[in-house]
């Protein structure tokens, strides 16, 4: 039987989530994207998609493109940072307080398949056009 992950509150003093982690936010960046607008800014997203790895979320009303893929120097033994001393700012900036340890995180939209921004690209843009200045509600 596999060890259990301690809950945050279960980690010893002394230790951080870090060490019982699989090293989740090293293996993956997202970075945030204009919030499209157009049947093309929709079609920018679903070319996105067609990518193996990527997917596109929402959070907060900001949209984000997220590429998986495991930072080079993630030690895959410990999971831990291999350039801990050198490692690059935003990492340094990266808090465990706030991290994805828990797993509970939930995105207000999340898009895996093209198929599904194009099915919602088309449920927006159609809802937009239908609210023109002449619409009867």
């Amino acid at each position: 039987m596999k060890n259990k992950r301690p809950s945050r509150e279960e980690i010893p003093a002394g230790k951080i989530p870090c060490h019982y982690c699989p090293g989740k936010c090293c293996r993956y960046f997202a970075l945030p994207i204009d919030t499209p607008e157009s049947h093309r800014e929709y079609g920018f997203i679903r070319w996105f998609l067609l990518h193996e790895q990527a997917t596109v979320f929402v959070d907060e009303k900001t949209w984000y493109l997220l590429v998986y893929s495991k930072c080079k120097y993630l030690d895959d033994a410990t999971n831990l940072c291999g350039i801990y001393e050198t490692r690059p700012k935003i990492c340094r900036d990266y808090s465990s307080d706030k991290c994805e340890y828990e797993d509970h995180y939930v995105y207000e939209q999340y898009f895996e398949l093209p198929e599904q921004i194009e099915e919602y690209a088309e449920a927006v843009l159609n809802s937009q056009r239908r609210q023109g200045i002449r619409s009867v509600p």
